[in-house]
């Protein structure tokens, strides 16, 4: 019986660690569409401004990858079909990831 229950953890760290991976290479790229997008940054910003949203906002964004997990989680707790638990955890990860966004480039090109 508790080879089972150690089973069952394995795969549920690995569906998580998944969700995680996948929430931070999301957020990595939509931020390096703003960030690397910009030709002539204002001087007052300094010369490592870029640094702050590139690793602020992947980690965030990981931290919505989890909390989509557990939404997707919850919705398979409560019997829900497992693609419409996905489609209704998406908005959670959008604010999330919104909200990296704007904490990352706060400062510089969110003013």
């Amino acid at each position: 019986m508790a080879e089972n229950v150690f089973k069952n953890q394995s795969h549920i760290n690995t569906t998580r660690t998944r969700f995680i991976i996948a929430g931070g290479t999301i957020a990595l790229a939509v931020i390096a569409l703003f960030v690397f997008s910009v030709n002539t940054p204002n001087p007052e910003w300094g010369n490592y401004w870029r640094v702050k949203p590139l690793l602020l906002t992947p980690f965030i964004g990981a931290f919505g990858g989890m909390a989509m997990y557990y939404c997707t989680r919850l919705a398979a707790y409560m019997q829900i079909n497992k693609v419409v638990g996905f489609l209704l955890s998406m908005p959670v990860y959008v604010v999330i990831l919104w909200i990296g966004i704007v904490l990352g480039l706060n400062g510089t090109l969110w003013n």
